[in-house]
């Protein structure tokens, strides 16, 4: 396969360097539930997005997306595929009717457990798509800091351009919040130059003013993203929960002036529902988010969907899911 020339990826804004704990920032901090979910149900009917809009911001839509393979099950010819994909996420094809120019064309990263870091490394070569590995005892977190710091370490030292951790639930349904400060803040040192995705599970937290306050505490400590979900909780990402993340990353750069990026996971399917995200993005963030390195979809399935939506619009036909390689 040939290989693209540009082997650094550039960096759009100075990275979060966190802040000293201080719970007086956030513990006066509450959510009105019901404000917030009736915000979030206005987004899919406010804003139409039709014709070639519709088909440009899907195309922005894949070049922010995580393409994702966390199956007990992977192999590595498996991830290989999954790294083909992330390398032409769409048909050259399509991408030439869209006027798009397939050989710049790439998702935001591949993601993968720690175990196929290298076949993944290995076949993206020097492609500027980073490998994301998840860690610290993905998905439930549930081991001792001293291994969670060696796995990232680990994963580092394998080849893992991103390191997407997992937040200790206790920790956040206990309120513990300088205990979960001095987690995350361990794990990032961990991570070195690799950036770091914090997971909240916020499926798993009960209230939307835990989880505004674990992101605070998340990026205090110095998280480049947070993140919904593992997906692997019976509930993922959800535009209510999203909206209590991205008004916190909004306060927070207007407090230290560092941008933070998000990222939905799981159960983010289909190309209407990366369309309201975008749009929350949007309304909420500004455009500077509007690219890969503040805003990811974790996603395995979407990319598929996305494709069918625009060959619909350069074709007029919807297709069969077997025109779609694996993505």
């Amino acid at each position: 396969m040939a290989k693209n020339t540009s082997k650094t990826k550039t960096h759009l804004h100075a990275r979060n360097v966190g802040m000293p704990f201080d719970a007086d920032v956030f513990n006066h901090l509450l959510v009105n539930r019901s404000a917030v979910e009736r915000r979030a149900s206005t987004l899919g009917k406010r804003r139409s997005v039709k014709k070639q809009w519709q088909a440009a911001w899907l195309l922005k839509a894949i070049t922010c997306i995580d393409l994702t393979t966390l199956s007990g099950d992977d192999t590595k010819s498996n991830v290989q595929r999954l790294c083909a994909k992330a390398i032409a996420p769409v048909r050259s094809d399509v991408l030439l009717n869209l006027g798009m120019n397939p050989s710049d064309f790439h998702v935001g990263a591949v993601c993968v457990y720690h175990n196929k870091i290298k076949d993944a490394v290995g076949f993206i070569g020097d492609y500027p798509i980073p490998v994301a590995a998840v860690s610290t005892g993905f998905p439930a977190g549930q081991i001792p800091l001293k291994e969670k710091l060696k796995q990232i370490e680990l994963s580092v030292k394998a080849g893992a351009k991103e390191i997407d951790i997992v937040v200790s639930r206790e920790l956040v349904l206990q309120s513990k919040w300088k205990e979960l400060y001095k987690e995350v803040k361990l794990c990032r040192e961990a991570c070195g130059d690799a950036h770091m995705k914090t997971i909240l599970a916020t499926g798993e937290i009960p209230t939307y003013t835990k989880v505004l306050k674990a992101s605070w505490v998340s990026m205090m400590a110095g998280s480049d993203f947070i993140k919904t979900s593992t997906g692997k909780e019976p509930v993922n990402a959800t535009l209510p929960v999203s909206l209590v993340m991205i008004r916190s990353i909004r306060e927070f750069e207007e407090l230290t002036g560092y941008k933070v990026g998000f990222k939905p996971a799981g159960g983010i399917r289909k190309a209407k529902q990366a369309l309201n995200w975008l749009i929350l993005i949007k309304e909420e963030l500004g455009d500077d988010w509007l690219n890969p390195d503040l805003f990811r979809f974790g996603a395995s399935s979407l990319l598929g969907d996305i494709e069918r939506q625009l060959e619909h619009y350069v074709t007029g036909r919807y297709s069969a899911s077997y025109r779609h390689p694996m993505s």
